[in-house]
Formats: C-alpha cells, structure tokens, sequence
C-alpha cells in the first residue's frame, strides 16, 4: 500500500477512510473493516482527515483494550483516567475528521445554531448503514459530544494553571523568574501528590487536605530531637494548594465549589527578621582590603554596592548599563522593570545615590554584571558560601539580606525622614505622596550622613581589580 494513501478508498469522486481491525483487537471489536466517507474530493484534505480517523481508531482500541480486566486498585484508578483520556481523545479527533470541533452536550444543548446541530445528526444518519452499531456509536459520541471530559489529576491541573489560569502572573517575568515561580508552586503541589496521591481534583476532600495539613505539622512541630522546618514554608505550600484548587474549578466555571484547604495554617509564632549587621562589624569584618578577594563574576562589587544603597541582590545583578549614572556631581542608580523581567513591586521603581564603598564599587562596573544577570540563585550560594568560609557572619542567623536591614536601620537612627526611607528602600509609603524625593543631589546628601567611612587602602583595592 501507498504509505501516503494508506487507508483510502475512492468512490464516487470522494474519499473515503477504510481499515481492517487489527488482529489483535478483534476479540473486542467485531467490525471486520472500518469504513466512512471523508466527505472531499481532495486527496490532501482526506490525507488530513485519515490522519485524525487513524489516530481516533487507535485511541479507541487501546481504550477498549485498557478496560478488559480492572479490579478496584490504585493503579486500575488510573488506568481508568488513562482510559476516559484516550476516549475523549477518540472522540475529538473523530469529530475533527468529520469537519466538526468537538462539543459537550450540554455546550451543544445551549447554542443558539441549530443548524450545527443539524448537520451534525446528517453526518451520523448518513454513515455506512452496514457498518455495526459500534461505529455508529463513535459517530454519535463525537459529534454530539456525548463523551465526558476525563478528570483533572491534580498534575493536569497544575500544568493547565501554569500554562493558562495564571499566564497572566507570568506576564513581564525573565525565564528565570518564570523556573522560580513554577519551581516554587511546584513544591507544595508535589508534596501532596506525594502524601496523597494524584488525584483526580473532584475527588479530593476535606480529609485529603487535613492529611497534608497533619503531613505538614510533623515538620513544623517534630518529635525530640528532629529539626522544626519552617512554618512559613508549610503555609506557602499549604497556600499554593488552596489557590490551586480554588483558581482550577473557578476557571471551569465553579466558582463556589466549597475549598477543602480553606482555613488549613499555621501560625508563625517564630520572628522570621533577618538580624542586621551592627556598623563595627561591617568596618571591622568586611570593609577590609582584600576580605572579598577571589569571588567569582565581580559578587564582591555586588556585595559593596549593597551596602550604600540598600538594594535587594537581584536588583543590583540585573543593573544593566542604562541603569547605572556615574557621571555628575550625584552618581546613581536606577531600579527599574525591563521588557523581560519584571519588578517586584510598583514602589520599587527608584533612583538611589551612589557614595561611599557602594560608588567605588560600580565605577568598576559601569556595564553591571553579566556573569549574575537574571541568576539569583547562583549569586546568593557564591556570597553565601564565601562569606560563611570567611567568618563574615555574626550568628547563623545572619544573611547577604542583613546589608538591606542594616541600611535601614542607619538611616532610621539617623531620623532620616520616614518617606524618603520608604523612597530609598522601595517600601510602599503609607503617607500621600508629595514631590519627587528631591534632587539626587539631596539624596546623595542624605545617604552620605550614614555611610561607612572608606580607607584609601580599600578604595586602592577596589580599583586594582
């Protein structure tokens, strides 16, 4: 047989679909031989039509084989799943053949085209009448939609939130801002895939979600001797469950579907502050000459330019050459979205001065830093990793984050003023908003009241590298 042209017929200038039952199928489909019309007389079109026949046919078989012999397991659940697939599968593709989109019944009860309805029931009626009524039966599930829709695991449903419930969450994120936030989500859907199953998501219920709350609470309150994870974690994963199943059955149209998740927390009772670093330390400790020597990709310049400006890591690592002034009597920075990667908050959109160790640090950069562009993950394990190796931590609570507390903390002793605290740091101001934050120059002024002193040797250093 013609490969391109297998499983046609011509008859009457139309094409047709014809195809044996293969042998191993035909204890459980006693057609014999498959055939239908494709309703063209073109030979590029009924290719097209045999394709989706052949490929209904084959999803209709397996089904059928996927149903012989089932006990009531957790693998014969999902064989079942596995089943309604393929033969929701059959039907759509059927129903593509015969120049129709698949439609539920319920969706085809309520459209206002009877025409369509009609045409649909003449394609049934004028089927091959010798043909048995298992045929007539597929013809009848595709085009009148009578087929369900096979249930959402709760795998599918979190691929189906990722690519389109949430697509507008993802919207101006970078590709890594994109693995974070699924990476993130995909956690706490994949613990409790792992203690509960992977259900189908009508069939999850209160004690489910209770299992995976107690599942969760013998982390976060551990027997002696066994170390208390976070209930901050507990709450995110608890919490992205929650917003899964509610967003899930909101998108079909089942917006009061009762959450089994609702009102499933802990309370945080542990302070989870990041402690700043007191000013002595970071003199004595890390405004050294060469305390930072040897780190990779320039996570030194990174480090100093944290600590004058009060940036969040990934903001100066994603400075691109636009965003960084070094000319003028007031050098600064600008903290801004780019088109492929957002910012965190509106008020994090700022200018902030540059002066003291921070300045010296990004005259050598003046392009940023390509090597930590868009890797957050990357830069926090390189400071992390090379300031605990060289005691640059206070107590085991202490973080690369501290810099962004410690700035705060100054310019609160200082009684700067608490909007231009707000401005500076990217903190929504609860007060209305009045002028701009002032000249640059009056920034770098402000700034310069609580800057680290910085020693000819350390400047030396910073410029030899």
């Amino acid at each position: 047989m013609d490969q391109d042209n297998r499983h046609l017929k011509r008859k009457r200038a139309y094409w047709h679909y014809q195809r044996r039952v293969p042998k191993r199928y035909e204890s459980i489909d006693d057609r014999g031989v498959v055939e239908c019309s494709l309703r063209t007389k073109s030979i590029e079109i009924a290719r097209l039509r045999r394709d989706a026949m052949e490929e209904s046919d084959n999803l209709f078989w397996a089904s059928l084989a996927g149903m012989d012999g089932e006990t009531e397991t957790g693998e014969a659940q999902a064989r079942k799943r596995q089943v309604a697939e393929r033969r929701y599968n059959a039907a759509a593709v059927r129903a593509l053949a015969r120049g129709f989109v698949y439609t539920p019944i319920d969706q085809l009860a309520e459209t206002p085209d009877l025409g369509d309805i009609l045409d649909r029931i003449k394609v049934i009626k004028s089927a091959d009448k010798g043909a048995p009524s298992q045929s007539e039966e597929a013809e009848a599930e595709a085009l009148l939609g009578t087929v369900s829709s096979p249930p959402a695991t709760v795998s599918s449903a979190f691929e189906l939130y990722c690519d389109e419930i949430a697509a507008d969450e993802l919207i101006g994120k970078s590709e890594a801002q994109k693995a974070a936030w699924k990476k993130t989500k995909n956690r706490g859907v994949q613990y409790f895939i792992d203690v509960v199953g992977d259900k189908s998501m009508r069939e999850i219920t209160r004690q489910d979600a209770q299992q995976y709350y107690n599942w969760w609470k013998d982390r976060v309150v551990p027997k002696p001797g066994k170390k208390a994870l976070s209930t901050k974690t507990a709450n995110r994963d608890l919490g992205n469950m929650r917003k899964l199943y509610g967003e899930y059955f909101k998108y079909i149209g089942e917006e009061d579907r009762p959450n089994p998740f609702r009102n499933l927390s802990f309370k945080d009772k542990k302070s989870a502050d990041v402690p700043p670093f007191e000013d002595q330390w970071v003199r004595e400790k890390i405004l050294v000459p060469g305390a930072l020597k040897g780190l990779r990709g320039d996570a030194d310049l990174i480090l100093y330019a944290l600590i004058e400006t009060g940036c969040r890591p990934g903001e100066i690592a994603n400075l691109l050459a636009e965003d960084i002034n070094l000319d003028g009597d007031a050098p600064y920075i600008s903290i801004r979205p780019k088109s492929d990667r957002e910012i965190k908050t509106a008020s994090s959109i700022r200018q902030i001065p540059l002066v003291g160790v921070s300045l010296e640090a990004m005259r050598q950069a003046p392009n940023g830093f390509p090597h930590y562009r868009d890797k957050p993950d990357l830069l926090s394990a390189n400071l992390m990793t090379a300031m605990k190796s060289r005691n640059m931590f206070p107590t085991p609570d202490h973080k690369v984050y501290s810099f962004r507390h410690s700035f705060e903390k100054r310019m609160q002793e200082a009684e700067l003023d608490y909007g231009f605290r707000c401005m500076i740091m990217g903190h929504r101001n609860s007060r209305p908003a009045y002028g701009d934050g002032g000249s640059m120059a009056y920034r770098r002024d402000q700034i310069l009241k609580i800057a680290h002193p910085v020693s000819d040797r350390l400047k030396e250093s910073i410029r030899s590298k």
